[in-house]
Order: C-alpha cells, then structure tokens, then sequence
C-alpha cells in the first residue's frame, strides 16, 4: 500500500486537468442485455448549480415561420432563436412520447474547439432533439443537422440515445468559432450488451465501413489532422486520443466510475469483443486503468452484463460509492467517524509540496436530479415511455415512476416550486436535500434507514404497481381509448409521488427524532419508539454507536497522547 500511495502522490499532478465538478454519469442497457426486454439509460444530472425538478412540454403546433428561442441550460443565458417546425412531440424530462432517450455526459476537449458564437448548446441539442425526433437514428440525425447549422458553443459531449429497439453512445465535440459545426461518432451498442460513460469521451477507434452500427462526420478524421492532432491511417483513428486525450483526472476521475458500473453489473467479469472474438477477463485487471496508473488501453465500449439487468439493478448502480474496492470512500479517515462516502469540493488538496485526489464516484451530493429511463417496445409507445425520476443524491433518495404521456407533472416536481435559492416545503428536491443533510451527519447509522426505505418503495412500484397499471393501459390502448389511458396514467403518476413525497416528509421527522444529538433510540417491531413504563415520552433506550475502527486509530495516532485514559 505504501507504494500505491508513493504512485498517487506522483501522478495526482494531474488532477488539475479533472474536468468540471459539475460532472455526470450515464449507464446504457440494450434491450437483448435488460430482464424485461426494455432499453434504458441513467443519468444523474450532477451539477452543483442545477435544481431539480420535471421539465415538461406538451405536444404543440406552430405556425410556418415561427422560431424557438433558445437559452443556455447552465447559465439560462440567451443564445438566439432557431426555426420552429410545425410539430413537436412531447417531452417530460430527458424522454419523449415515443420512447426516445438521451441523456449525457460532459468531457471538455480541447478549448479551440469551442464555438463561442454557436447557438445551440448541449442542454439545447436534447431537449430540442427530443421534440423533434421519435428514435435514435433520427435523434443523431437532429443533433447533427442542429448542431452544424447553429453552432455548437458547449464543450466535448457524450450522448446516450435509446429508443425501444436500439441504444446508441455518441461523442461530438465543435470545431471551433471559425468552423461552425461540430466533429461526431455514433457507436451501437450491441444487444445484448451494456455502456457507460462518466465525463471522458469513451469512442476510440471505430469501424468506418459499418453504417449500421457507427455513424459519424464525414471530417471526423481529416479535421483532426487539419488542426495537428493526428498523422497516422484513416483505420487507426481514435476519436478520444484525438480530442479528448485520457489523462490522470480521466481515468480516476471519470473512467473510474464507468469501471465501476461495470464491475457491478458485470460480477467482476468483463466479457466483450476483441477482434471479433468474445473474450472475459477479471474487472481487475482494468483497475490500474481506472485509477490512472496505467493509461495505456482502454476499458472496453461494451461489454456483456453476467445477468440479465432490472431497472433496479440500474437504479442501484447509480448509488455506488466505489465500495469494496480500493477506492471505497467509506474506508478511510476522510470518511470521518461515521463512514461518509463523501468529500466535499474541490476534488483533490495539496499537502506539504504533494496533490492528492478525493474520489469522484458515481451517487454524489450535488446531483439536480437523477432518472432511469425505460423505453419498452412490447407496449404501446402511449404506455411504453416510463422515466424513473429523482431528485438529489441518489444514494440517499428515490425514484419515482413517471410515464412520458401524462397530461400534467406532480406538484412536488414541477418546475418552479422552489429553486436553489428559494426553499419549498412541498419540492421533492429540497426535502430529498434535507433527508440527505441529516444523513451525511451520521451515515452510517442513518442512510441504512433511508435506503430501506427507499428500496421497499422501488420494489414495490417496479414489481408489482407499474405492472399492473401497464395491464390496464394495455387493454385500454387497444380499444382505441387513449384519452382514458392517459387519464389514468397521469393519475397514477401523480399520486404515487405525492404519496411518497409525504412518507419521504415524514421519514425525515422520524430521522431527526430517532437519532437526535448522535443517540440512537430503540424501537418496537411495529416501527414504534421504545418508552418505559412511566410514559410514551420517555425513551426506554438509548444507544450511543461510537465511531469506526479507522476513525479511532486515526485519532489515536494523532492525538493519542493527550486524550489517553489511565
């Protein structure tokens, strides 16, 4: 370990090329990969300035020669206007009424590649794309054709596309204020298989003679060259090394967390292709890749789950914290004494002349907002198009199923109650913030509660609630009764996260009643407070469960002297 730690203090030079705090994670599950036959995506919108709330847009027509303003997602600043179709389908969140997917991931890239008079930005080229577009092929098509008509003045992207039938990664970057447009690759991801990519450009090399499964800009290769960035054959072009080239913060901390989902979905074994061949290796053996020792190669694009995956499985994915790896956050004294799986900003510290790196793993306190999204082609599109949505740390939150096609948003969700400046009392965000402040108090004794909790609430709706009404929406779809299904499936959306949103309200009241002032209070089997004899106000028990063995050598070792007893 000494000599592990010798390495770190050598390389985390480089942290200072970590690309944005404000950084995201995405996993994407083809349909021949999931247990249900559904593609998904998960995304955690991890930005310390975003709230989060369910953006929703109904269908609209316009007349010819309307336009669409268009304002930045980060800043809301505006950008211009573009021209307005006369139809948009409708959005709620990152999907749409037909199913389609995107979500992403911020990489950077080169900084001359940043198109400072561009138009449509990333958080625009989704939002628009999903309104314009009804699968992935035809959303690559939109990002594309906006991008190279507008402009593009964000950075390096990765986007995960999904529709019921195909899941697609896509890595574009822009091509500067003087080039408008943008340089791209789309991959396929191959049924049966899975993706991830957390804020490092994933697409290396890729086959130039396979319109079916990879797509990109024709200038791909030849504007790279133009700028000085490549000399080699056409065959050996890897869009990363080109215009993301993977350093120390790349690989600790982004590819880390791809590393990461695979290794849990995987069972510690990575199966891909290698010249045509499936192959498997120990996750392990990528794990001084992932920690940024050893940066040659790659992680694999793809590789094939051990299992079947469930939308739970996902959901869970995304609430890792690197545990039972080195890199587990709970394991060391930054956990402090009650192992929290967090590290406040900035991400790395300098001590007596040497860096040092604070993990960034994938469930992180300054997400907005969190989903996994299920396109599921065995139903019509009306019922197909389900988004799990959540707000805040998913780690210490839930998810909530809300079906693309309603008619209206939750009032806890909707957009403007409250923001990150004004506190609501009945914004999912806010109280899921409260539940996760009190917990990062006492984690290891209060986030078990929490995430029991929430577990039994996600089992319930993804096992046994959202089948049923999938029956009845079934049946009601075909007999033409589409009016009636969304009624029923806006009502069922609303009250379902109302309902939780008050269990949630009134889980943090008993949070802050059981483990007051760092005392644990004992309870009944019915879930009721323990009291003596002489009245309910009375606790009949108090625990006091002390700190971590790490945290207490720590000490210790530091200040042993001073605080021994005799």
């Amino acid at each position: 370990m000494k000599k592990l730690h010798i390495l770190l203090a050598a390389v985390a030079a480089a942290m200072v090329s970590v690309p944005s705090a404000d950084a995201c994670s995405n996993v994407i599950i083809s349909r021949g990969a999931s247990a249900d036959g559904s593609c998904m995506v998960s995304y955690a919108a991890d930005s310390h300035g975003l709230f989060g709330e369910l953006y929703f847009r109904p269908a609209g027509r316009f007349r010819a020669g309307s336009t669409l303003a268009i304002r930045d997602w980060d800043t809301n600043k505006p950008l211009g206007s573009i021209h307005q179709i006369a139809r948009t389908y409708q959005t709620v969140g990152n999907m749409n009424q037909h199913q389609l997917i995107i979500g992403e991931t911020t990489w950077g890239g080169r900084e001359e590649q940043v198109d400072t008079n561009g138009i449509m930005d990333y958080g625009s080229l989704i939002y628009v794309t999903l309104q314009r577009a009804s699968t992935a092929r035809a959303a690559i098509d939109t990002i594309v054709s906006l991008a190279n008509r507008y402009g593009y003045p964000s950075e390096g992207e990765s986007f995960s596309i999904a529709d019921p039938q195909e899941a697609w990664v896509m890595d574009l970057v822009g091509k500067g204020p003087d080039n408008k447009g943008i340089v791209w690759v789309a991959r396929r991801i191959p049924d049966g298989y899975i993706c991830a990519h957390a804020n490092q450009c994933r697409i290396t090399r890729f086959p130039m003679d396979d319109p079916e499964n990879c797509l990109y800009a024709p200038d791909v290769v030849e504007y790279a060259r133009s700028m000085g960035w490549y000399s080699g054959p056409d065959d050996q072009f890897s869009f990363r090394d080109a215009y993301n080239p993977l350093d120390f913060g790349g690989a600790r901390a982004c590819d880390a967390r791809a590393w990461s989902a695979f290794n849990i979905l995987c069972d510690g074994v990575f199966t891909y292709m290698e010249n045509g061949v499936e192959v498997s290796r120990p996750a392990s053996d990528w794990l001084h890749y992932a920690m940024g020792y050893d940066l040659a190669g790659e992680i694999p694009l793809f590789v094939k789950p051990s299992r079947k995956i469930t939308v739970k499985d996902v959901a869970d994915v995304m609430r890792d914290h690197f545990e039972g790896t080195p890199m587990d956050m709970t394991q060391d004294i930054g956990a402090g004494g009650n192992a929290l799986p967090y590290r406040w900003r900035p991400m790395g510290f300098e001590w007596k002349g040497k860096r040092y790196v604070n993990e960034r793993a994938i469930a992180t306190q300054q997400t907005g907002f969190w989903f996994v999204a299920q396109a599921r082609g065995w139903l019509p599109d009306e019922a197909g198009a389900l988004i799990w949505f959540g707000c805040d740390d998913a780690a210490t939150s839930y998810l909530t199923p809300v079906y693309a096609n309603i008619k209206s948003v939750p009032e806890c969700l909707r957009e403007g109650n409250g923001d990150l400046l004004h506190y609501s009392a009945t914004s999912q965000f806010w109280m899921c913030n409260r539940i996760a402040q009190a917990c990062y108090k006492m984690y290891n004794q209060m986030a078990p509660t929490v995430r029991c909790a929430a577990d039994a609430f996600e089992q319930e709706q993804m096992f046994a609630a959202v089948p049923s009404l999938d029956e009845r929406l079934a049946k009601l779809l075909r007999k033409g009764r589409v009016r009636k299904a969304r009624r029923l499936m806006t009502k069922f959306t609303v009250k379902t996260a109302q309902n939780q949103f008050d269990a949630w309200t009134k889980l943090e009241e008993f949070l802050l009643v059981k483990y007051l002032d760092g005392n644990v209070k004992a309870q009944n089997e019915d879930g009721s407070f323990k009291h003596t004899e002489y009245g309910e106000g009375h606790p009949a028990s108090i625990g006091w469960p002390g700190y971590t063995d790490i945290w207490k050598e720590a000490v210790v070792s530091s200040h042993g002297p001073v605080i021994e007893s005799k």
